[in-house]
């Protein structure tokens, strides 16, 4: 279950349908493989099979969980580099620790987000907390990679902790569905998140039977990421379910509804809402380096060998591990 929660009848609606406005209809929809990542936490890999310019501007992206861990079973990353875009992490429920070399860090819980422009280049740790891997736990969040424009590949690194209790809690027209902004505009609507490409990144609870239209920004690609439940997208109702993508085309309105009757343990429709202003720019990508050439990605791996992308802190955060 999402750790923030609202009554949706005191919140402000989204504006419904409109003659004038067009539904975005489905291109494709995708099911994520089942992985694992760092020191083996598992993950959906969100994107996988789906085409880099129907993402652009968003590079990859990985549903981390949902899983309840046993005392000792938690596990993150140890530090790694970064250079040429943004990563976002959204804990929806659970809590993770960050820790980076530009001195950005904090425990990412409950509802909050973390967000890292790695820019010139950053060396970052993410880790589950002592206390965590101690007792053990739920785990559920989000890792988002946003690619930056060319023009903004080597500005200085910057770190954003966005608390749950700062995202923008919208309603639906019926009421049936509580929104989550973390960043961008969302029909006139604008989540905490600064970013350097302009996207939209919200996550919404839609009740069984309920349905979900929303305004788009036309300019904007638009993806739909079912993390849990079972419902529809699009005008053509096509069936979704937890782990799916959906790619849609071109238009200005998104429509999602939850199927009436959900499993016991999934009591609503969980979908993440994404969308950019494509960058439409060459991308090449060697694990945790995003440029425009080979050649930029070279020195990547170059400027990290030589300590160019920053140094391990001596206060360093470490993986706990339960001796």
């Amino acid at each position: 279950m999402p750790a923030v929660t609202a009554d949706t009848l005191t919140l402000p609606r989204i504006s419904a349908a409109t003659v004038e406005q067009t539904e975005r209809p489905v291109r494709s929809v995708t099911t994520g493989p089942r992985g694992h990542e760092g020191e083996g936490f598992p993950v959906v890999r969100a994107f996988a099979g789906v085409s880099q310019a129907a993402l652009d501007p968003f590079i990859h992206m990985d549903q981390m969980g949902e899983v309840e861990y046993q005392p000792g079973e938690p596990r993150g990353t140890d530090w790694h580099p970064h250079r040429g875009f943004e990563t976002v992490t959204y804990m929806i429920d659970g809590r993770f620790q960050h820790q980076d070399s530009a001195g950005g860090g904090g425990l990412i819980e409950n509802g909050a987000t973390q967000w890292m422009t790695a820019g010139s280049g950053v060396l970052h740790i993410e880790t589950p907390p002592v206390e965590l891997v101690e007792s053990g736990g739920t785990f559920h969040g989000i890792q988002l990679w946003v690619n930056l424009p060319a023009t903004d590949k080597f500005i200085a690194p910057r770190y954003q902790s966005l608390e749950g209790g700062q995202v923008l809690l919208l309603s639906s027209p019926d009421g049936g569905s509580l929104v989550r902004v973390i960043a961008g505009d969302l029909d006139g609507h604008v989540g905490p998140g600064a970013t350097h490409t302009p996207i939209t990144f919200a996550h919404a609870t839609i009740a069984p039977g309920a349905e979900l239209s929303t305004p788009w920004q036309p300019d904007f690609n638009a993806l739909v990421y079912v993390l849990s439940g079972r419902g529809a997208v699009g005008a053509e109702r096509r069936p979704v379910e937890g782990g799916q993508l959906v790619v849609l085309g071109a238009g200005d309105r998104i429509t999602v509804s939850a199927d009436a009757g959900q499993d016991s343990n999934r009591p609503a429709l969980e979908v993440l809402l994404l969308g950019g202003q494509p960058i439409r720019e060459p991308v090449a990508q060697y694990g945790p380096f995003v440029m425009n050439t080979r050649q930029q990605v070279i020195e990547a791996m170059e400027d990290f060998q030589a300590g160019r992308l920053g140094v391990v802190p001596p206060n360093a955060l470490r993986p706990h591990r339960v001796r």
